[in-house]
This record gives structure tokens, C-alpha cells and sequence, in this order.
């Protein structure tokens, strides 16, 4: 079983991701040098999104100054890549741009190192890859200012991870940014060519499990996304290429998949900002297995504003049952039938293209058709964020629907 298994279902991931993790190619910073050797996988593709609007990104380093790094004490602040993504200008298709990278070589060369989620090392190209976002196209001022969502992807996965989901919410109209929490994903490459890869967390999970303080830690990685989120929020009326005439700071939302579904729940929980958010199969608890103690707050307290919850069965998982009993706003819990952990990820689209057998699909991302199962996690999301951020609502989520009989209403 690989460091990235169906196991990612403890804690947000994070603790079953780092039981089995191999010593880190490199630690720390890693300067700019010689190209590397790449690798002689295929360029996967992920599906194209369906929306009206054609696309563009862009991807920038923020600093916060008003902090230390939360895993590196000497760094005196703490700094993020995001990427931002966007309706550009011109036709659907049109060129003048060329289409952005999936992943950066420093940081697809981590990736690619710790064989993802059931993807055999060098399988995928992951720098080779293409979206079909085109790098730095003008947005599209023509609808005003739009709605903004934050995407947060599991512990220990980088930004790239929900590109499928970000594409197809990116060309229905908004604006998404998503984030890499430096020093938990396994390589984040800044503009300078350095490389900040995990070594930091994997020392700090190896400390917590011999202290038997693994809930403190998995704590920390939650508040440190938390206090993530809001510093990007605050950037958002300083994004560059004109973006900030684009976003309408009143109208954010966030999603995520695993921990970043918890951190949209919680950063909803702490900060008004955020006005709905939706959670792709993320415990809402501190524990490497949940049973239902070291509840998050949000999971304690609930929410007053509109969430979406959807996995896999999780009806019985307590901390999900605790969050359900006291939110008092708007909420739905769907049920992706013959899903697993990692069907809410770019893994449902690329692990059918990398030669993985029937048991290794099966054990990473289930049963269900990955075709299917993209279509749906497209559909339920824009939905949601249609009715809450723009008061448009198209009824999907009235009940259960023939277009997606894949999908269970199970609160």
C-alpha cells in the first residue's frame, strides 16, 4: 500500500499519508539548477470543463509578514503559491495563450516521487500535463465583478489535485484560487526555482506519533490552513493582472477535498467571509481514525450558513453526524454511491490513464464510473454555489435526480 491510500480517510489524510512515508528526497529549500531527468510517462489529460466561458490562470507568491512560518521558526513569515483561475476574454478555444502547466517540474517531481494515490512512479507526466486554462489571458470584464471561491486540497496534495473541479467552476463564471500550504505539500516551487517540499511535517508527524500527540498535530495542520485561508482572503483585493477589479469580495465561497474540506468548514465557522462552502468527503475531526472525539469546532458548534456535504457513505461517521445535529443553516449530505477518498479528486480521471489495474482503481477511487463521477462532483457543486453566491437555482439539489442516479440524498 502506497503512502497515498484509500487510509487518506483518517484525519483529513494526513496522519495515514505520513504513516508510510518515505524519508523525503530533499529537505528544506532547494535552489534552481541543472533540469532534471523527466519522466517517460504519458501526458494524462483531465476532462474538459463544460462551461460557457474559456479560461485562463495565473499563479503568484504572497508573503505574509504578520506571522512566522508555522513549521519553519526561522522563517519570519510565512509565504504561499496560489493560482488563480479565471473566465478570460475571446472565444471559448481561442489562442494567444498558451495552455498552462499542470504542475510545475519542482513540484511534479516531488509528486510524481511518492507514486499518488495509486499511480505508479512515472506513470504521468505531471509537468507535461496540460490544463485548459491559458496562462495569463486577460479575464473577462464583461460580466463584472464575479463570485469567488477557494479551493483547498487534501493534507499532504498539492494545489493541482482538484483542477478538474476548478476548471469547470472557472469557465460557469468564477473565480477560483486555490492554495498550497507550504511545508505540507510535497513541493512547492516559487517563482525563484526553490523548491519547499514536506520534510518539515513528516519530521513534526514522526515526533507527534512517538509522543502519542498525533490529534495536536493534526490540530495545527487544520488551524494552520485556517489562518492560510483568511490571509489569502485578504489578498484578494490585491491580486495581480487586474484581478481584483474582478472578484466580488462579498460573494466567496470555499471547497475541498479531505482537509480542505474540513478547512472550508472551519474557515467558514471562524470567518463571516465566507458564505458557503461545501465539504468533498473530509472528517470533521483531530484523529487518525474517527470515533467521534477531538471534534473539530465547526463539527461542536455547526454553522448558520449554507454548507454542501458529499462522499462517500459517511452518514454514520460521528463528527459528521455532531456537525448535521447543530447547524442551523441551509445543508444537504449527498452520497456519491461507489465512491471512495480519492473519487473527489483529479485520481478519478487520471488513474484510469496511467496502466493501474482493476484492484488499485477499485481501492483508490471505487466503483463507480469515473466518467460518472466527475459529471456529478461538477454538477452538485455549481449548483450549490449558483443558489447561494448568485441566487440562481436550477434544482438539482431539490432531491434525488435521474440525470445522477449515482448520487444519494441522505440529508
Amino acid at each position: 500500500m502506497t503512502r497515498r491510500s484509500v487510509l487518506g480517510l483518517a484525519a483529513a489524510g494526513l496522519a495515514a499519508s505520513m504513516l508510510a512515508a518515505p524519508a523525503p528526497a530533499h529537505a528544506g529549500p532547494r535552489p534552481a539548477g541543472p533540469a532534471q531527468a523527466r519522466p517517460t510517462g504519458i501526458e494524462a489529460k483531465l476532462p474538459a470543463p463544460t462551461g460557457p466561458h474559456r479560461i485562463g490562470t495565473l499563479s503568484t507568491r504572497l508573503v505574509d509578514t504578520s506571522r512566522h512560518d508555522p513549521w519553519v521558526k526561522s522563517v519570519p513569515y510565512r509565504e504561499l503559491m496560489i493560482s488563480v483561475w479565471y473566465p478570460a476574454a475571446g472565444k471559448k478555444g481561442s489562442g494567444g495563450h498558451h495552455l498552462a502547466p499542470y504542475m510545475t517540474p519542482g513540484a511534479a517531481e516531488r509528486w510524481n516521487a511518492t507514486a499518488p494515490h495509486g499511480i505508479p512512479k512515472d506513470a504521468i507526466d505531471f509537468a507535461a500535463m496540460r490544463t485548459h486554462a491559458r496562462e495569463g489571458a486577460p479575464a473577462d470584464t464583461s460580466g463584472g465583478r464575479r463570485p469567488v471561491l477557494l479551493y483547498a486540497a487534501g493534507a499532504n496534495d498539492p494545489r493541482t489535485w482538484g483542477t478538474s473541479m476548478v476548471e469547470e467552476l472557472a469557465s460557469r463564471g468564477y473565480v477560483v484560487v486555490t492554495i498550497d500550504h507550504t511545508y505540507e505539500a510535497p513541493g512547492v516551487q516559487f517563482p525563484d526555482g526553490s523548491v519547499k517540499d514536506d520534510a518539515p511535517l513528516i519530521k513534526a508527524f514522526g515526533e507527534a506519533q512517538r509522543k502519542e500527540a498525533v490529534p495536536a498535530l493534526l490540530k495545527k495542520v487544520l488551524d494552520v490552513r485556517v489562518a492560510d485561508s483568511k490571509f489569502v482572503m485578504d489578498r484578494l483585493g490585491s491580486l495581480p493582472h487586474g484581478l481584483s477589479k474582478v472578484v466580488d469580495q462579498k460573494r466567496v465561497g470555499m471547497l475541498g477535498q479531505s482537509a480542505g474540506g474540513i478547512a472550508a468548514a472551519e474557515t467558514m465557522y471562524e470567518d463571516g467571509r465566507v458564505k458557503a462552502g461545501m465539504n468533498m468527503d473530509g472528517t470533521l475531526e483531530n484523529n487518525p481514525e474517527p470515533n467521534g472525539t477531538n471534534l473539530t469546532p465547526v463539527a461542536e458548534h455547526g454553522l448558520t450558513g449554507p454548507f454542501l456535504l458529499m462522499g462517500s457513505d459517511r452518514t454514520t461517521e460521528p463528527s459528521w453526524r455532531a456537525f448535521w445535529s447543530h447547524s442551523t443553516g441551509w445543508k444537504h449530505n449527498l452520497t456519491l454511491r461507489g465512491s471512495k477518498h480519492q473519487t473527489y479528486t483529479d485520481l478519478a480521471a487520471l488513474l484510469p490513464q496511467s496502466g493501474a489495474d482493476r484492484e488499485v482503481m477499485e481501492e483508490n477511487t471505487g466503483t463507480v464510473d469515473p466518467d460518472r463521477a466527475i459529471a456529478a462532483e461538477r454538477a452538485y457543486a455549481t449548483s450549490f454555489f449558483d443558489r447561494w453566491l448568485r441566487g440562481q437555482d436550477d434544482h438539482l439539489l431539490d432531491g434525488p435526480s435521474g440525470k445522477y442516479p449515482e448520487v444519494e440524498f441522505t440529508g
